[in-house]
C-alpha cells in the first residue's frame, strides 16, 4: 500500500544539488560537536568496538597533507588519542541501555554496558524506561562514570520496549515525558538530550509539541527520526517535520533519516535547516559515511563541486579486518564488555569469555553480511558464513571471496590460539 509520505521532501531535496553544507560545528550544551556529524545509538550495534572503528574508519587528514590510502587506517595504534578536528565523526552513542536495569546492577555489571575509551570523546549514553525516579538515578550513573553527554530514547519501535512503555512507547503519554525530562534535568549537569520520532502514528505527531516541552524542561538538544512508530523504518522518512521542529525551538535539532550518501546529508540540512545529521543503518554497510561527508564538504566549499572517495574491493577487506581485529583484541583483553556477569570470580570470568566468544561471532557474521551488501557476489559470502561456527572459518570464507574479487591473495588474517573464537552449538548467526 503506497502512503502518501512516499512522495515526501525527501524526494525533492535530492533532486536539485544543495547548495547548504553539514555544519563545521555545533555546541550540545558546553560541549563542542565538530563537525556536526553524529552516530546514531543502535541496540546490539554501536559497542565499544563499533564506536570505535567508526571513529577510526572517519579519520581523514587536512587538504594538502601526507595521508594514508583511502583503505587503510590512519594509526595502527587504537588507544592513540585524537581529537574531533581529525574526524569526520563528530559525536558517538552507546547503544540504548535500559535505567531499569542499570540502576539495579552492581557495579561491577555496569562495565558491560558503560565501558568506553579516551579517544572516543565526546560520547553520550543513552537510556530507555519510563520510571522518572529510575531514569534519573541511572543519569547520574551516566554522568559519574564520565560521559559527555546524557540522552533520552523516545524512538525505539521494538515490541519488546515499547511493552515496557519505554522508546517510542512513551510518546501517547507527554505528561510523563514531561516528568521524566524534569527528573533527569534535575538530576545531572552534563548536557541532556533526547531522541524521539515524530509520533506514535499518523494521526498522532507530537514532535513539534515535544520540542518544546524539552527545550522548556532545559534540554540541550533534541534528535529527531522523521518517522513514526507505526512506520518503523519503511517508507520516506519525512524531512518536512524536521524542518518544523527546527523552526519551533532555539536549542540545537539533529535530523535522522534516510541519509546515505554525503549528497543526503548536505539536502537534508539544505531542506530543514538543521543544526546536525545523525547516521544510523547507513554506517554499518558504509563505515566511510562520515569521512565522505567530510570529503564532500571540504571540496565543495573549495570548488563548489563535492566530491568523495568510494571505496575499492580491497578497501573493504582491509576494512572487515580492522573490525575484526579490533573485536578480538577486546575479546581476548576484555570479555566483559561483550558477555554477562556472574557472582563467582572464577566463574564470571569462564562464562564472560564463552558468552563474548558466542558474541563476537555473531557480530563478525553480522558485520560482514552489512558491509558485502551491495557487493557482486556478496549474497553467496552471506550464505557460507551463516553457518560458521569459529571465528576461524569466518575469516576464511571472507578471504577467499576478496581473493576471488580482487584477483590477488589477500593477506591473511590469523587468529593466535587464546584469541579464537568457537560458537556453542546453539549459537544462531
Amino acid at each position: 500500500m503506497k502512503k502518501e509520505w512516499d512522495n515526501s521532501a525527501i524526494t525533492q531535496a535530492r533532486a536539485m544539488p544543495a547548495k547548504a553544507r553539514v555544519p563545521a560545528e555545533f555546541h550540545i550544551g558546553p560541549v563542542r560537536i565538530a563537525p556536526a556529524t553524529v552516530l546514531a545509538p543502535m541496540a546490539g550495534v554501536t559497542d565499544t568496538v563499533f564506536r570505535r572503528f567508526i571513529k577510526n574508519a572517519s579519520m581523514f587528514t587536512a587538504p594538502g597533507a601526507p595521508g594514508p590510502d583511502f583503505g587503510t587506517r590512519v594509526s595502527t595504534d587504537v588507544d592513540q588519542e585524537t581529537s574531533n578536528e581529525l574526524s569526520g565523526c563528530g559525536l558517538i552513542m552507546t547503544e540504548f541501555t535500559s535505567a531499569d536495569g542499570l540502576s539495579r546492577m552492581r557495579e561491577t555489571k555496569r562495565k558491560r554496558y558503560l565501558t568506553y575509551y579516551e579517544d572516543e570523546h565526546p560520547i553520550s549514553a543513552q537510556l530507555f524506561g519510563s520510571n522518572p525516579d529510575t531514569l534519573a538515578d541511572s543519569a547520574r550513573i551516566c554522568e559519574d562514570a564520565g560521559f559527555d553527554i546524557v540522552d533520552l530514547n523516545l524512538g525505539c519501535p521494538a515490541k519488546r520496549v515499547v511493552a515496557c512503555n519505554g522508546g517510542s512507547g512513551l510518546l501517547r503519554d507527554l505528561p510523563r515525558i514531561r516528568t521524566i525530562f524534569e527528573a533527569i534535568r534535575s538530576a545531572v549537569s552534563i548536557p541532556f538530550t533526547v531522541k524521539f520520532r515524530m509520533g506514535w502514528n499518523d494521526t498522532n505527531i507530537v514532535c513539534v509539541e515535544l520540542a518544546r516541552m524539552a527545550e522548556d524542561c532545559g534540554l540541550n538538544a533534541l534528535a529527531l527520526h522523521a518517522r513514526t512508530r507505526e512506520q518503523g523504518y519503511a517508507g520516506d522518512a519525512r524531512w518536512e517535520w524536521i524542518a518544523a521542529v527546527k523552526d519551533a525551538v532555539k536549542i540545537p535539532v539533529i535530523g535522522n533519516g534516510d541519509i546515505r550518501t554525503p549528497e543526503d546529508a548536505a539536502a537534508m540540512v539544505e531542506a530543514t535547516g538543521c543544526d546536525a545529521v545523525m547516521i544510523g543503518r547507513a554506517a554499518p554497510a558504509n563505515p566511510w559515511i562520515f569521512r565522505q561527508i567530510a570529503q564532500y564538504t571540504a571540496s565543495k566549499e573549495a570548488t563548489g563541486v563535492g566530491t568523495y572517495d568510494r571505496p575499492t574491493d580491497m578497501d573493504r577487506y582491509h576494512m572487515i579486518r580492522d573490525y575484526f581485529e579490533r573485536l578480538m583484541h577486546e575479546v581476548a583483553e576484555h570479555p566483559e564488555v561483550l558477555g554477562p556477569a556472574d557472582d563467582d570470580l572464577s566463574k564470571r570470568l569462564k562464562r564472560n569469555h564463552e558468552s563474548a566468544q558466542r558474541d563476537a561471532i555473531g557480530r563478525m557474521k553480522q558485520f560482514a553480511s552489512w558491509f558485502t551488501h551491495g557487493v557482486p557476489g556478496g549474497a553467496a559470502l552471506r550464505r557460507e558464513i551463516f553457518d560458521c561456527k569459529r571465528g576461524a572459518q569466518v575469516i576464511d570464507r571472507v578471504e577467499a571471496f576478496f581473493t576471488q574479487r580482487t584477483g590477488d591473495a589477500v593477506e591473511e588474517l590469523a587468529l593466535e590460539p587464546d584469541e579464537e573464537l568457537e560458537a556453542a552449538p546453539a549459537a544462531g548467526g
